[in-house]
């Protein structure tokens, strides 16, 4: 097709479309400029940039938050995104805890709740329900959430957003993101927790920027993430990191992948054979993540041997085929071990294989799989202002 004939190549309403978003892309970055500041990162005139943004102030996108002192003349405006453009929602889906947050476009968490499911047989219900007590908590309307990403155990389909397998979790099925969707009215996405986790690990965490990394959760249960040239990778079925059927020597394999403790690396380093292993070294405790704290307090070096060598057993595995470099034990199990366990497992994996990746604990501050549900809320929150730009009728947040 001529190019010509494929939109407005070039028409001043495009040109005009164009500017805008720079600018609005330039200020959801969460920076406040000037004018200047603005002409110069985008190359575009003064006078021009001063229409860009009379345009986005009109339109309730952009605004007018303080001066900056200059040498001479009178003090240039510094112009802000507009917070309240655009909420999201975050929510971690547990089998005994629910929690949800809400934040505005700029990320500004405005609030945090959690619930306990209380075996609630509806998913959708129970989901609705938290997050209208969210949008209540932070002063909103639940019509003004413009995303909401859930993270979710078990796999998820690449095709069809659905969750497929939730060992733990029972009541997730197929069919549930459009029942959510219909539901609430909004842009919904659910993704498997462990992915979320690395997304926060790559943006505030231990991986800060890495391209290639690997994300070990070591907790009641195990998975893994995979990220590579910047990249996740879910795989074609979005089982890629269901590590705990991973085949381990030593460890039996069960044939009904919907039991929760189905064999291989999960009863080798899963958070019941984690607590197995604890109590035999003294360190009884009713949770996985209780015991290592206790056991790193106490540098019980016999225990933590023993329990990085199993972790390290499915950490090589995953490093003779992948090679990362970078390995980050998160979970509740990796974050209390720290770098205690942390460089022993390096060690192990040393020791087995060719592969020596630098082997840290995770370093993303509070619940790292809600932080990664609010991440990708918010990047889906700014990605729809941008269109909107384009497309006056377009409004943030309508499903």
């Amino acid at each position: 097709m001529p190019l010509g004939k494929r939109g407005r190549p070039g028409t001043p309403s495009l040109l005009r479309e164009l500017n805008d978003r720079a600018a609005l892309d330039l200020l959801l970055n969460g920076q406040t400029l000037t004018r200047s500041q603005i002409s110069e990162y985008t190359g575009v005139s003064r006078v021009t940039v001063s229409q860009m943004l009379a345009r986005l102030e009109e339109r309730g996108l952009v605004t007018i938050v303080g001066e900056q002192a200059g040498n001479r003349g009178p003090n240039a405006a510094l112009y802000s995104v507009v917070p309240s453009s655009a909420y999201v929602a975050g929510l971690y889906m547990e089998l005994d805890l629910v929690s949800a947050a809400v934040a505005d476009v700029t990320g500004r968490r405005v609030a945090d709740v959690s619930v306990d499911p209380n075996g609630a047989a509806d998913p959708t219900e129970l989901v609705r329900g938290v997050i209208e007590r969210a949008c209540a908590s932070a002063g909103i309307d639940l019509a003004r959430l413009s995303a909401l990403v859930i993270g979710s155990p078990g796999v998820v389909d690449p095709r069809t957003g659905d969750p497929r397998l939730a060992v733990n979790l029972p009541a997730w099925h197929e069919g549930a993101l459009d029942a959510l969707r219909g539901a609430l009215h909004k842009p919904v996405v659910i993704e498997n927790d462990v992915n979320l986790a690395a997304m926060a690990e790559r943006a505030v965490g231990a991986a800060k920027s890495a391209n290639d990394f690997v994300l070990v959760w070591l907790g009641g249960g195990l998975g893994l993430a995979t990220v590579l040239g910047g990249q996740l990778h879910r795989g074609t079925a979005g089982a890629a990191g269901e590590i705990g059927y991973l085949p381990v020597h030593g460890a039996p394999l069960h044939t009904d992948i919907t039991l929760p403790d189905n064999g291989g690396f999960q009863l080798l380093a899963g958070g019941a054979a984690v607590r197995a292993l604890a109590a035999r070294h003294g360190f009884p405790a009713p949770s996985a993540a209780e015991a290592v704290r206790a056991a790193v307090a106490a540098q019980a070096t016999d225990f933590l041997d023993e329990l990085a060598q199993r972790v390290a057993v499915g950490v090589a595995s995953v490093c003779v085929v992948l090679d990362p470099g970078l390995v980050v034990l998160g979970g509740e199990v990796g974050r209390a071990g720290g770098t205690e366990l942390a460089g022993r497992v390096a060690a192990g994996v040393a020791a087995v294989s060719p592969a020596r990746p630098r082997v840290v604990p995770t370093a993303v501050p509070g619940e790292p799989v809600l932080r990664g549900a609010m991440l990708a809320a918010v990047d889906q929150a700014r990605a729809a202002l941008l269109a909107s730009v384009a497309d006056p009728r377009a409004v943030p947040g309508d499903g």
